[in-house]
């Protein structure tokens, strides 16, 4: 099975090289035990930093997308991408060779659509901050539904329903956990949440912002509308790091 793992990166030159080697190592590791081959994609999603010029130094395929959209970055990627299989991992986040290998055998059996993970965080955290880690992956279990920092799905079933939401600005990995499920409940196929090997992610978003501040960002998730609105989904578009927002950028 050939696959695609696609990374979407904005101005993230201080994560994109740590993110690349480990992944890098996921995919040797796999290819030294399976059949399955893979290739790695990152979309410089108009960067003012080196993000680029990193991962193509690291053997990663770089693809410019000029609109500063995490849905159409991933699109982007898509289209430039060769596998038959799609793997969607955020540049801040890393995944073992196990939970590669796990989701890759999955989607071979011909009964999965595409699925998703738990999540861990990358480095200690508050009490608050891991109940509410927890509290998202008992949600994911229930309703199936795929954190946006590890997503992983056929391609004829991706490209049927359209790929990403390009009318979203946050959330689009939760539209498109829904429809891969109604597309594969029609073909007998499941779509899962894998509790193997959790995907580490960031937690920087919790040193730029207070929890008050994250918590009221997720309840205006919930307002009808919201993730239509660029403005209403700005900590999605936030470069705390180097001082800047893409509020205002194409």
């Amino acid at each position: 099975m050939l696959y695609s793992i696609i990374i979407p990166a904005w101005n993230e030159a201080a994560f994109i090289g740590a993110t690349l080697v480990k992944v890098k190592a996921a995919m040797k590791e796999v290819e030294e035990h399976t059949e399955h081959r893979g290739e790695l994609l990152v979309v410089d999603n108009n960067s003012t930093d080196r993000t680029p010029e990193i991962a193509e130094s690291m053997g990663a395929t770089v693809v410019f997308e000029p609109v500063n959209q995490i849905s159409r970055a991933r699109n982007r990627g898509v289209a430039a991408a060769s596998g038959e299989v799609l793997v969607f991992l955020d540049a801040d986040t890393s995944c073992s060779a196990r939970l590669l290998r796990h989701a890759l055998d999955q989607l071979a059996t011909g009964c999965v659509v595409g699925g998703g993970s738990v999540i861990a965080p990358d480095k200690p955290v508050s009490a608050n901050a891991m109940r509410a880690i927890h509290l998202w992956n008992s949600i994911a279990r229930t309703g199936r539904l795929a954190a946006g920092c590890f997503l992983f799905c056929r391609r004829d079933a991706f490209e049927a329903v359209g790929g990403f939401s390009d009318r979203v600005y946050a959330g689009e990995e939760i539209f498109l956990s829904r429809v891969l499920k109604r597309w594969g409940r029609r073909r007998n196929m499941r779509f899962e949440i894998l509790t193997v090997d959790p995907v580490l992610t960031s937690v920087r978003k919790l040193d730029w912002y207070s929890p008050l501040q994250l918590t009221r960002q997720t309840l205006l998730l919930l307002i009808p509308g919201a993730v239509f609105s660029r403005r209403l989904c700005k900590t999605w578009y936030d470069d705390k790091e180097h001082g800047r927002s893409s509020r205002n950028r194409p």
